[in-house]
């Protein structure tokens, strides 16, 4: 399996990541001294790619970066992530950035900003999709304009390619939206945020309400408990999470998004794409960071052949 290269599109935000760990998170109005500081590369369309590749995909990414040193150096990245770069466009203007903080426990608190990826348009989305062959899953979020998402997942799927919306950071779907996504994957708190009275992920009854509601696959990631899913029948399975000491909970839900789209675009079943994203997911926790916490190529390679050999 890890000589399959399935080829993937994301479409989706790119960001500039600035961490800070800290022992206390300031209340308003206070300062407090953190411990240690970071930048990194994030985004979650960027994430879910640089997944994707670790785990041997064909990655191309759309997206719209500004003019400034940030845009500059996520191309770079890119590039030496062995993503393909070509659909990315350049506007006047800054690019994304996403302040996070991080507590001892490995909980974090993100504030997005959007910057250049607002700038997309839907018409590069459609373009873009319309213009490579063989695309086995796009993969979208909501860190850029619903149109664009809506835009590109349609030409996906008129290609026969599989669509997978990423509903996060929480915002309330457009039906369009819905409506284009053969499979929508929330974590904990994006799954209360859609659900109609509120609820969380509790119980197998509770999830298949909101999947049937939504009427497409369904999977929502449950931090240490794993995740779940619904086959083909509508019943909810369930997949757990290796055991760890997590240290930085940041980017683990991209992980097993770009873990998943792999799988899927892979042949792997849906059981075994979900235990490669858990699987993928719990190893990033164990690391501080966002994209330099994912498993190299190498480790990612070890932790694909865990789930197929099984």
């Amino acid at each position: 399996m890890a000589k399959i290269q399935p080829r993937i599109m994301v479409v989706g935000s790119t960001m500039i990541d600035m961490i800070t760990y800290s022992k206390k998170i300031p209340n308003a109005g206070e300062t407090v001294i953190g411990d240690t500081f970071a930048l990194g590369f994030g985004g979650k369309g960027a994430n879910q790619a640089v997944m994707a590749r670790r785990l041997g995909a064909t990655v191309f990414m759309v997206n719209t970066l500004g003019d400034d040193v940030f845009g500059d150096t996520t191309v770079k990245n890119f590039e030496s992530q062995g993503i393909d770069t070509s659909l990315i466009k350049r506007v006047s203007g800054a690019s994304g950035v996403a302040p996070i903080w991080v507590e001892p426990s490995g909980a974090n608190r993100i504030i997005c900003v959007p910057g250049a990826n607002n700038a997309m348009t839907p018409q590069q989305a459609q373009s873009a999709v319309e213009g490579l062959a063989d695309i086995k899953v796009v993969i979208g979020q909501l860190e850029i304009p619903q149109e664009v998402t809506i835009a590109a997942f349609s030409a996906a799927q008129k290609r026969g390619a599989t669509t997978i919306l990423n509903p996060a950071p929480f915002a309330p779907l457009d039906p369009r939206l819905i409506e284009v996504s053969d499979w929508i994957i929330p974590n904990e708190t994006e799954f209360s945020g859609m659900h109609p009275r509120g609820l969380h992920p509790d119980s197998d009854s509770i999830i298949k309400e909101l999947s049937d509601q939504l009427g497409c696959r369904f999977a929502v990631t449950l931090g240490e408990n794993g995740a779940a899913y619904s086959d083909r029948s509508g019943t909810i399975s369930r997949v757990s999470a290796p055991r760890v000491k997590a240290i930085d909970t940041t980017g683990a839900g991209d992980a097993f998004v770009g873990a998943f789209a792999y799988g899927l675009a892979a042949g792997l079943s849906d059981q075994e794409a979900a235990e490669l994203g858990c699987i993928c997911a719990s190893d990033s926790v164990t690391r501080l960071g966002t994209q330099s916490s994912y498993p190299t190529s190498d480790q990612a390679r070890t932790l694909l052949a865990q789930v197929t050999k099984s």
